[in-house]
């Protein structure tokens, strides 16, 4: 008999714990959650107390059955899903459906894979956190309350398949709110003067003119504002004398940022590796459950990565500071260890993201970790690592300079100590601790003539606040109390595959639809899509967590004005299925008012007389909103005859790419996929290849029988046989850089072309 059974929810988590467990031990993966409220409707009674129905997830049916046969044979059972609400919840509907077996249940909490964790966590398991489990079951309760009483109003009134959520929701309407922000944005013109300079001994700097008599240049109201009196001034500076007037000296230190929690990973990871929140958590789970390191097997990386705590332990801060000591000397290691104050939001149950063994350097562990995982972890590791060591130090300088009526400043900043900079500087922090403008300049002294060079008047533009990337989206959404660590991979990823946001140049935008879509939630549901409202939601999840407020009455003091609120929606929200506003534009085909209306891929114009006129059209709007239709664009022509009517074929464009039609359209209506000249190669078919689109929109090659015959390819074929093993065709292959390459498809054959 089994001495003990072990639940985790990953099977990479469930090899790693077997590993330092042996046979006392049998370990079993849960697979994530296998309980939830059903997929197909609300499965909330509201009128009882907001009781939750939760089924079996479809498919765990076999997890299910082979967690009880495990349960008879075992002593006792330890639940060890990851240490927060999520895992709190699985922990509690293993225990539902373990119940039968009547053995001990205890809850073990792993905060990091090694050994010495794991064996804590078991002689140190307890009971569930009944408190932790009703905090992830009512904010399941509310986000299923919304989104499946708004998602089906929206369904209604707009088109099939949108949604709405609590969190998301908000995220959208910041991006939307950004975004006019900027639209309305009108910038201010203002100047700066700078002045090349040189003093007794090199180097020669720049200074920048600051006041001009008692008035202070910048952006504000005492600006430079047009051309002519920038020149006037520069001008006039001309004629003056320069003198050095005040030199003021200071040391200055600069402390490493704290090690990471889960935020500010995803931050660092966008802003230095270009990895989205959803592929940081991702590698960093994979890190956390273990990965083979060659003859050591399975071994956890980081410690848990869910986590809003800069908090470390006295282990591991010893261990630190003995690294930094032995790898870089006394001199890069602090008087005492560096602890960090968490934010005042912080649930504190976890520590910082950091190594589980900080002599398991990068270098060490990059032979066993592919290019994704090593970056992050060495992320993970220069962070910890630089936390705990000493400050950086420079020299700054100051120098005011009189030149008549003008003072102009010049500063100057050099590295005495690189300190933790000599590791790792935060993506954020810009150029080694000085500030942008800062310069190596000469000894200066009060009363020293200097040399002027060339003075430059230069224009500038106040600038529109910027666009959310994802790493200042992570920061408004931790800094506005809107979701929690664990959810802001997930609330971007949502809000993109909804089509509410796009990414263009890493920069986040609202789409039509997100806009139309947020325009009708603020409308109707101000209290439900508000910042405010939302960061008031999760301290009050945060209070059933700790067992200070009642989980149903939560609920009931949210759902009382919801209703309401979801009522009169019903009754006043515009249908935009039926809006069609005229466009003033003529219908190209029959003289009809072209009018705006919504699809599923935004705006577009279509024929009032529609369905006996079926045009429509693309447009956009113009700095002042006026409807410019966009050209169509013009048919290719092709060799091909319409077999049908014997009028030439033309290549157009859908939504998928090109394909062919018939140039007699409307009156023919024949079209076909596009041909490559290549015919099929398997035995007896001698069928042209053809260009066709996948259920997903991705474009494969395939033989014009298909699915008669299944032969198919990615590539585009290329006519020609390979010159090394004679394959009958080529492929060409595009690269991200828009050049193509072409190669044989057999596998074992390395021909390749320009």
């Amino acid at each position: 008999m089994t001495k003990s059974l072990i639940v985790v929810e990953s099977p990479a988590k469930a090899r790693t714990l077997q590993k330092y467990l042996g046979r006392d031990f049998q370990v079993k993966a849960s697979v994530g959650h296998i309980r939830d409220l059903p997929v197909n409707e609300l499965g909330v009674d509201i009128d009882n107390g907001f009781a939750p129905r939760y089924v079996t997830i479809r498919g765990k049916g076999k997890v299910i059955s082979d967690l009880k046969t495990a349960a008879k044979k075992a002593d006792e059972i330890y639940l060890a899903p990851d240490p927060d609400r999520e895992g709190e919840a699985i922990a509690h509907h293993i225990a539902h459906i373990l119940k039968t077996a009547k053995k001990p249940i205890h809850r073990a909490l792993f905060h990091e894979i090694t050994k010495k964790a794991i064996f804590d966590a078991i002689a140190n398991a307890g009971e569930m956190n009944t408190h932790l489990f009703e905090a992830q079951q009512v904010r399941r309760i509310l986000d299923r309350l919304v989104g499946y009483q708004i998602s089906p109003l929206l369904w209604s009134k707009v088109r099939r398949g949108l949604s709405a959520g609590r969190v998301q929701s908000v995220a959208v309407r910041m991006i939307c709110e950004r975004d006019e922000e900027i639209r309305k944005f009108e910038p201010v013109e203002h100047w700066s003067i700078e002045v090349d300079l040189e003093g007794q001994t090199p180097p020669p700097f720049v200074a920048r003119v600051e006041k001009v008599d008692q008035r202070r240049l910048g952006k504000g109201k005492d600006r430079v504002a047009d051309t002519d009196e920038a020149h006037a001034l520069a001008t006039e500076l001309k004629k003056e004398r320069f003198v050095v007037d005040q030199v003021e000296k200071k040391s200055q230190k600069r402390n490493p940022p704290p090690p990471f929690i889960t935020s500010t990973m995803q931050i660092d990871a966008n802003r230095k590796l270009r990895f989205s929140a959803k592929r940081t958590m991702t590698l960093a789970q994979r890190l956390y459950e273990g990965l083979e390191l060659g003859s050591e097997g399975p071994v956890g990386l980081i410690t848990y990565m869910r986590t809003d705590s800069t908090r470390i332990n006295a282990d591991a801060l010893a261990a630190a500071r003995s690294f930094i000591k032995g790898a870089m000397g006394d001199k890069f290691l602090p008087a005492r260890a560096r602890v960090f104050k968490s934010g005042k939001a912080a649930q504190d149950a976890h520590e910082a993201v950091r190594p589980t063994d900080v002599t398991r350097t990068p270098e060490k562990v990059a032979p066993f970790l592919d290019k994704g995982l090593l970056a992050l972890y060495t992320l993970i590791w220069k962070r910890f690592v630089a936390s705990q060591m000493a400050a950086a130090e420079f020299d700054k300088t100051a120098v005011s300079i009189m030149a008549g009526r003008f003072q102009l400043k010049a500063n100057g900043s050099i590295m005495k100590f690189p300190g933790f900079l000599s590791l790792y500087e935060a993506a954020e922090v810009i150029d080694s601790g000085t500030k942008k403008g800062d310069a190596l300049l000469p000894p200066l002294n009060p009363g020293d003539d200097l040399k002027c060079h060339k003075i430059s008047p230069n224009q500038h533009f106040t600038q529109p606040p910027p666009a959310y990337t994802e790493a200042s989206l992570v920061k408004a959404l931790e800094e506005n109390g809107v979701g929690r660590p664990s959810t802001y991979a997930t609330i971007i990823s949502t809000i993109q595959d909804k089509g509410y946001v796009e990414m263009n140049e890493r920069k986040f935008r609202a789409t039509d639809l997100g806009r139309l879509v947020n325009d009708l939630l603020v409308e109707h549901f101000p209290g439900v899509v508000n910042v405010d409202f939302t960061a008031s939601m999760e301290e009050k999840l945060d209070q059933v967590e700790e067992g200070g407020v009642n989980w149903q009455k939560l609920l009931a003091d949210f759902y009382t004005p919801f209703k309401k609120a979801l009522e009169a929606a019903k009754k006043n929200m515009q249908n935009i299925k039926k809006l069609a506003i005229p466009a003033g534009i003529k219908c190209e085909i029959c003289a009809g008012e072209m009018v705006i209306k919504w699809g599923k891929n935004g705006e577009f114009l279509a024929c009032e007389k529609y369905p006996e006129c079926k045009n429509t059209m693309d447009f956009a709007r113009d700095d002042e909103g006026k409807v410019i239709p966009k050209p169509r664009p013009k048919p290719e022509e092709s060799d091909e005859v319409c077999e049908k009517c014997g009028k030439p074929m033309v290549y157009k464009h859908g939504r998928y790419g090109r394909f062919l039609a018939c140039s007699g359209y409307p009156d023919c209506r024949n079209i076909k996929a596009e041909t490559t000249g290549v015919n099929c190669p398997e035995d007896g078919c001698e069928v042209e290849l053809v260009r066709k689109v996948s259920k997903k929109g991705k474009v494969f090659y395939s033989c014009g029988q298909y699915p008669k015959c299944k032969f198919a390819v990615w590539d585009k074929p290329v006519a020609g046989k390979c010159p090394d093993c004679g394959h009958p065709f080529l492929v060409a292959r595009r690269k991200k850089d828009g050049s193509e390459t072409i190669r044989c498809p057999e596998k074992k054959c390395k021909y390749t072309q320009s």
